[in-house]
């Protein structure tokens, strides 16, 4: 017979072998030229409104976060600053998951448009720096866990 417990102990075995709870935070993965490995947890901005508030206001990111944001298709992709006081690394993927270009160390609160001259369907947003440490450049290859890149629903 099972004692109070030992009736909690399996609860919470349950629980965690179905999922409830313990939901994989979504990351995007980017190998470099090196070979090197680098994986931000990311917010993922999959709507208009999401995509429109971006990381605005956002004083303080973690060198292993971000946010990715989905478009519905691939295209030049245009970017501000309007109200995000941190300087931001941009990483434009296109559809094949590769990186088409990266528009580095934003200037906060700028109102001038940012953007790569290859399309994209995907941007990365990242502190600024990081893309330069990490020596991320054109071609790179970029995978997503924990999240369908095709999961915009507006």
């Amino acid at each position: 017979m099972f004692g109070f417990r030992s009736w909690l102990i399996a609860l919470s075995f349950i629980m965690l072998g179905n999922g409830t709870g313990c939901e994989a935070q979504p990351k995007v993965t980017i190998t470099n030229q090196d070979g090197r490995t680098i994986v931000f947890q990311v917010e993922i901005a999959d709507t208009s409104a999401k995509r429109e508030m971006g990381l605005q206001y956002r004083r303080e990111l973690a060198d292993d976060k971000g946010m990715i944001f989905l478009f519905p298709e691939e295209s030049i992709q245009s970017f501000w600053m309007k109200n995000t006081p941190i300087p931001l690394d941009m990483i434009f993927i296109n559809r094949q998951r590769q990186i088409a270009g990266i528009v580095e160390q934003t200037q906060p609160f700028s109102l001038e448009p940012r953007s790569v001259s290859a399309p994209s369907q995907f941007v990365l947003e990242i502190n600024g720096g990081l893309a330069k440490k990490y020596r991320l450049t054109a071609g790179d290859a970029v995978r997503f866990d924990g999240f369908a890149r095709e999961a915009v629903t507006e």
